[in-house]
C-alpha cells in the first residue's frame, strides 16, 4: 500500500504517465456530454487536465512539455495531410468568396486581440491564449507557446496562456452556435427555401460529373474508332459503353462509330454544350446501371506497384474489355482522363464484361488489408522535413525578431504540400482515413491533456484574481468579427447554409460543424467547412506567432 501512495505522490515520469491517461480518459467523457448539439468535444480534455491539477498532484513538467511538443506535431501533420488534396481547388468560384469571409474572421479576431493588449495591461502570453481560445484553435495556441519559450518567457508566464485559452474556449463554441442562430433570426431566414436555392446550384456547378449519353450525329466520326474519341475527348469525356440497336456494347479502342450509336459515360456538367458540339445530342441519365453481358464495379486501389502511374501506363482498358469511368479520391470526384494518375485508396469505378472483372479488381488490389498498415517510414519523413522547415528563421520586416513557422507551422505546411502531392517518387504519403483520425486524436488529446496538468494548478486563483474578465474579452473577441462577417455575407446574399458551414470552418470548429449540419440534410455546411478550414488553420497558426512577436 505505502508503495502505491508513493507512486501517486512522488513526482517521476510513471506518475506523470498515469495522471496524464487520466485527464485523457476522463476528457474525453467531459467531451461526450451534451445537450442539443453544444458539446466541449475534445476540449473536455483541457478541462479534465485542469481539474486534476487543482488537487496539486506532482507532474513531471519536462516529461509534459515533450508529450505537448509531440501531440501537437502529430495533429498538425494528420490535418494537413487530410486538407492537402484540396487546399488549392478551396479557392475555385464561391470558394473564393468564403475563403475571403474566413480571412476577415480570423484578421477581425486578430485585431481585437491586438486592441485589448493596446488598452489593457495584460500580457502578450494572457492575450493570446485568449485569442485561441475564443477561436477554438488548439493548433494556434501550440504556435503561440512555442514562440513564447523562444523568446525566453519563463514557463509560468507560458502556462498562463493555457489558463487564458480554457477560460475563453467555452464561449468559443457557444458563440459560433448562437451567432448562426442569430443569423437566421434577425434575416428571418427559412431553411427550407435555403436548402432549394442550395441544390438548384448544383446544377451550375462545374465539377458535378454527370453520367451522359450522347448521340453521335458529327459525320466526322462516323468510320473512327473509340480510341480515336478518346484522345480527341480526353479531358471531356470518360468512355464506359456503347448503346447500338438498344444493346449494349463495350466502347473498346477498335469498336468502329457509325450514325446514331449512343455514347455513354461520364463529363463535368460544364463540358456538356462542348460535347453536343463535337460529338452529339447529350442527354444526362439518371440510370447508371447496365445491362447484358456488362456490369459496374467499385475498386479500392491498393497495389503500390501502380500507384502513381496514369490511367494509360496502367492500361487497363487496352488488356481487358473494361473502362475506368470515376475516381474517388479524398471526397472528390475526379473525371478519368489518359494522364490521370492512380493512387492508394482510390475508389475506382470501372464498367465491363462481367468475366473479367475480378481479374481487374486483382490488378487493382482492392484489398482493405493493404492500406490497414499505416505508412511509418513516410509519416515520420514528412515530420522530419517539416520540423527542419518550422526552424528555417523569416525575417518580416517590422517585427523586432525573425518569425518561425515552428512545430506547428512548419509539420503544417509540408504535410499540405505532401497531401496534396501524393508522392514524391515512388515515396506515397497515403494515410487511411482511419490511421488519419487515430493519429490526429492522439495528438490532440495528448496535448490538450499536458496543457491542462501544467496551467492548472493557478487557475481557481487567478479566475479570483480578475481572470472572469479574460472570459469577456474572449466574448468580444468570437462574437463581433463573426457578426460582421455573418451580416455582410447575407447582405451579399450567400446561401444560409453555405455561411453556416464558413462560420463554423472558420473557427475550425467540429462541435459547430455538427450544429450546422443538424440544420438541412445537404452538405452545403460540410463543404463550406471544407472550403475554409485548410486557409483557416494556417492562417491562425501563423498569426499567433506574429501575435507574440509584435508584442513580445
Amino acid at each position: 500500500m505505502k508503495y502505491l501512495l508513493d507512486f501517486f505522490t512522488t513526482q517521476s515520469v510513471g506518475s506523470t504517465m498515469l495522471y496524464l491517461c487520466m485527464a485523457a480518459f476522463a476528457g474525453v467523457l467531459i467531451g461526450k456530454a451534451g445537450t442539443k448539439g453544444i458539446k466541449l468535444g475534445v476540449g473536455g480534455v483541457l478541462f479534465s487536465g485542469i481539474l486534476i491539477a487543482c488537487f496539486g498532484v506532482p507532474v513531471d513538467e519536462h516529461t509534459l512539455h515533450f508529450v505537448r511538443d509531440f501531440g501537437l506535431v502529430l495533429f498538425i501533420y494528420s490535418i494537413g495531410l487530410n486538407m492537402g488534396p484540396r487546399f488549392f481547388s478551396s479557392f475555385k468560384k464561391d470558394g473564393l468568396l468564403l475563403n475571403l469571409f474566413a480571412i476577415g474572421i480570423v484578421v477581425g479576431g486578430f485585431g481585437i486581440a491586438y486592441l485589448i493588449y493596446s488598452l489593457t495591461d495584460l500580457s502578450p502570453a494572457v492575450v493570446v491564449g485568449i485569442l485561441c481560445g475564443a477561436v477554438t484553435n488548439t493548433p494556434s495556441l501550440g504556435a503561440a507557446q512555442q514562440a513564447l519559450t523562444e523568446q525566453g518567457t519563463e514557463a509560468s508566464v507560458v502556462s498562463e496562456t493555457g489558463m487564458a485559452y480554457a477560460m475563453a474556449y467555452p464561449f468559443g463554441i457557444i458563440g459560433i452556435i448562437l451567432t448562426i442562430l442569430l443569423i437566421k433570426l434577425f434575416f428571418r431566414i427559412k431553411t427550407d427555401i435555403e436548402t432549394k436555392k442550395y441544390t438548384d446550384s448544383l446544377g451550375d456547378n462545374e465539377t458535378k460529373l454527370q453520367s451522359v449519353e450522347i448521340t453521335v450525329s458529327n459525320p466526322n466520326l462516323f468510320g473512327k474508332n473509340i480510341d480515336f474519341v478518346k484522345h480527341i475527348m480526353d479531358k471531356e469525356l470518360a468512355v464506359s459503353r456503347i448503346v447500338r440497336y438498344g444493346e449494349s456494347i463495350l466502347a473498346i479502342d477498335d469498336e468502329i462509330i457509325q450514325e446514331g450509336d449512343i455514347i455513354c459515360g461520364v463529363s463535368a456538367q460544364n463540358m456538356i454544350e462542348s460535347l453536343n458540339f463535337k460529338i452529339g445530342k447529350v442527354r444526362i441519365s439518371e440510370n447508371t446501371e447496365v445491362s447484358g453481358p456488362l456490369a459496374i464495379i467499385n475498386v479500392l486501389m491498393t497495389n503500390p506497384k501502380l500507384a502513381g502511374k496514369t490511367i494509360e501506363q496502367v492500361g487497363i482498358y487496352r488488356r481487358y474489355p473494361a473502362n475506368i469511368t470515376r475516381i474517388f479520391r479524398s471526397g472528390m470526384k475526379i473525371l478519368p482522363t489518359l494522364h490521370t494518375t492512380l493512387e492508394l485508396g482510390d475508389t475506382i469505378k470501372v464498367v465491363g464484361k462481367k468475366e473479367v472483372l475480378n481479374d481487374v479488381k486483382k490488378e487493382l488490389g482492392d484489398s482493405v488489408n493493404e492500406l490497414a498498415k499505416p505508412n511509418i517510414m513516410s509519416i515520420f519523413l514528412g515530420i522530419f522535413i517539416g520540423i527542419i522547415l518550422g526552424s528555417i528563421p523569416i525575417f518580416i520586416p517590422g517585427l523586432p525578431a525573425p518569425a518561425k513557422l515552428g512545430l506547428a507551422g512548419g509539420p503544417l505546411l509540408i504535410a499540405i504540400i505532401l497531401g496534396y502531392k501524393g508522392r514524391i517518387g515512388k515515396l506515397n504519403f497515403y494515410m487511411t482515413p482511419g490511421a488519419n483520425y487515430f493519429m490526429r486524436e492522439t495528438g490532440i488529446i495528448l496535448f490538450l491533456a499536458c496543457v491542462g496538468l501544467l496551467s492548472g494548478g493557478e487557475f481557481v486563483g487567478t479566475i479570483m484574481n480578475g481572470g472572469w474578465k479574460w472570459m469577456i474579452y474572449g466574448i468580444a473577441i468570437t462574437w463581433i468579427p463573426l457578426l460582421a462577417a455573418g451580416i455582410i455575407a447575407r447582405l451579399m446574399k450567400v446561401n444560409y447554409l453555405k455561411l453556416c458551414g464558413c462560420i463554423a470552418g472558420s473557427m475550425t470548429d467540429p462541435p459547430a460543424l455538427e450544429f450546422a449540419n443538424g440544420i438541412a440534410p445537404v452538405q452545403a455546411q460540410a463543404t463550406a467547412y471544407a472550403t475554409v478550414y485548410p486557409l483557416t488553420m494556417f492562417l491562425r497558426v501563423l498569426l499567433a506567432q506574429i501575435f507574440v512577436l509584435v508584442t513580445l
